[in-house]
């Protein structure tokens, strides 16, 4: 998330005018860019004014993450490049970016354009916004090149030198309030050519002082114009996989054509200075008539790309959508594992409640069937993101997943840093995200040793070195908390570091086959082998309170060696055994290739 990553270049930080249709539909008086050292939870100056307003849809503003949606740290472009070289010491391959389209809020998932990088982003939010507001919106042929759209083109090739790939976030879904369609519409009306783009559900009428003029926003929010599909909203109440299509041929030919100016920004037929893919929002509540003809746009401009859907909930709390739908090979090529990470905190963490290892093995297995093998080995393995606890608060809590994680839903959610004994099952998780079958996923800041709820506490600005921050010590409902230094955690960065490497060393790790190996009392055990017939990695781990005995055999009679905490192997031709301590991961690798 740009915004939260690294302020850059101060010069070009939101403004009041920036703002506009962001929640909660105004800016105070007073308001402020937050420093970036501040304590999350204290309240900015400008918040005193908040305790007697209302926000757009007439709700009074009480709550801190309600509060929150108001603050700007300035992250942007520049902040991003300046860092490349972290992201290389990291190791990672490539980068998902959140919405970078020109949009008001912290989030940009209501944008003014698709086809314009944010204005705060760039160098020059003045020039470039009248630079948009001078083209031809609806006509590609007449669109600018703003100086926040060259700085982006800029990063992609630089990211691309370093071997890195670039992932934008899109959400064909909806639109904000400020789009500027829906501009033409609220001055044209009924005559406007963009009527059909939108649910809309009345036009003003010129005989009151009131404007009627509305529209149906996603979940009931008014500042995300929903785009008005052929299957209406209450044929397909719950999220499931639908056919049908966008109801307008000229808003999905938009569509095509933004997606067109980032694949191939000079357009010379060569996709090589754009995007890599796409991470496409809400997925499951487009239609498959339109994915499929969205696939072959991209597939047609670059065979390469990688299309992953957002397919999350069913039902909120407790059903997750099946995602084999959008699997079969003319959909997406992989989906945000939200499956896998909830299984996964369930078996580490023993929350909400105990899964047993056979248990946990079977809802791995079930997962993968449905779907071609090659969407499971490129599924994007989530362990947290924008849109939910970070990993460390997450395993710290010991509720259901997704459900009640923000202190204003539930005051006994722990908030403050999380304790030894969740660094501990964060480590068990991890050794299984990076050894397990799929792309294991870092929500930029895990791996500094970040830690917040949900939504807005999981966007908290990343916490780097070179800066010194406030302590943590208020809490939103004015509870008592620990007070926590905030700090980059080396050592943890250092974990992470380890894992890449090991997963890069060993594409076995990226590539091959999976063995669970049934293990004597296999309660607190879980064992599998990875596997390609030219190397075999062994992965164990103890969930339990006492040491266990492992004895493993191997294809192999070369020496095994334990790399995340150099435990002891002992070894008689290819019969394996380890002593695991309790509450631990480990990675068995050979030299053998």
């Amino acid at each position: 998330m740009v915004e939260r990553f690294r302020n850059g270049d101060a010069s070009n930080d939101p403004r009041p005018e920036d703002m506009e249709w962001a929640y909660p539909g105004f800016v105070p008086e007073g308001w402020a860019i937050t420093p970036w050292s501040h304590d999350w939870y204290a309240p900015d100056p400008y918040f005193a004014a908040l305790d007697t307003a209302l926000d757009s849809q007439g709700y009074p503003l009480e709550r801190f993450e309600q509060k929150a949606q108001l603050r700007r740290y300035g992250g942007d472009l520049q902040g991003v490049i300046d860092q490349l070289d972290y992201l290389d010491s990291l190791g990672v391959t490539a980068v998902y970016f959140n919405p970078l389209n020109d949009a008001p809020s912290l989030h940009k998932y209501d944008p003014r354009y698709w086809h314009h990088i944010d204005r705060n982003f760039g160098p020059d939010p003045a020039g470039d916004r009248i630079k948009m507001q001078q083209e031809q919106s609806a006509d590609p042929a007449s669109w600018v090149t703003t100086t926040a759209d060259s700085l982006f083109i800029q990063l992609i090739d630089l990211m691309h030198q370093r071997g890195m790939r670039l992932i934008m976030d899109y959400s064909w879904n909806h639109t904000g309030a400020g789009f500027w369609a829906l501009d033409d519409l609220r001055a044209k009306q009924n005559l406007s050519p963009y009527v059909d783009w939108y649910w809309l559900s009345s036009f003003d009428n010129p005989a009151t002082p009131e404007n009627e003029f509305a529209w149906k926003g996603w979940m009931g929010v008014p500042s995300l114009p929903e785009i008005r599909e052929t299957v209406t909203p209450e044929e397909h109440h719950l999220v499931k996989a639908y056919e049908g299509d966008l109801y307008s041929e000229s808003v999905k030919q938009h569509i095509f054509a933004v997606t067109r100016r980032w694949m191939d920004p000079n357009g010379d037929g060569d996709p090589s200075d754009g995007v890599d893919g796409f991470r496409l929002d809400v997925a499951g509540e487009l239609p498959l008539g339109f994915w499929r003809e969205y696939r072959q746009v991209v597939r047609n401009l670059n065979p390469d790309a990688y299309l992953i859907g957002e397919i999350w909930w069913e039902e909120w709390p407790d059903k997750l959508l099946d995602p084999a739908p959008f699997l079969q090979g003319d959909v997406f090529d992989a989906v945000m594992n939200y499956r896998w990470y909830r299984a996964a905190r369930h078996y580490f963490n023993q929350s909400p409640d105990e899964l047993s290892t056979p248990s946990f093995i079977d809802s791995l297995q079930r997962y993968a069937e449905g779907m071609r093998p090659i969407s499971h080995y490129s599924m994007m393995n989530v362990a947290a993101s924008h849109d939910a606890p970070r990993l460390a608060t997450s395993l710290f809590n010991k509720n259901k997943y997704k459900f009640q994680t923000n202190p204003s839903d539930n005051a006994a959610y722990l908030i403050h840093k999380p304790d030894t004994t969740t660094w501990q099952t964060q480590q068990m998780l991890l050794i299984h995200q990076f050894t397990y079958i799929g792309a294991p996923h870092i929500w930029a800041g895990d791996e500094m040793g970040m830690w917040g709820s949900d939504d807005p506490s999981t966007r908290k600005p990343l916490i780097w070195p070179d800066i010194t921050f406030d302590p943590e010590k208020a809490h939103p409902l004015g509870l008592q908390r620990p007070v926590d230094t905030v700090a980059f955690d080396a050592a943890k960065f250092r974990f992470y570091q380890q894992l890449v490497r090991l997963r890069k060393a060993h594409p076995v790790l990226s590539h091959g086959g999976i063995e669970f190996i049934e293990m004597p009392e296999a309660h607190n055990l879980l064992v599998y082998r990875r596997y390609d017939g030219k190397d075999e990695v062994f992965v164990l781990f103890n969930t339990g309170e006492l040491p266990r005995t492992v004895t493993l055999k191997s294809i192999w009679a070369n020496p095994f060696r334990e790399v995340v905490q150099s435990i002891p192997v002992v070894q008689t031709d290819k019969n394996i055994q380890i002593e695991l301590p309790p509450r631990t991961g480990a990675i068995l690798v050979t030299d053998k290739k």
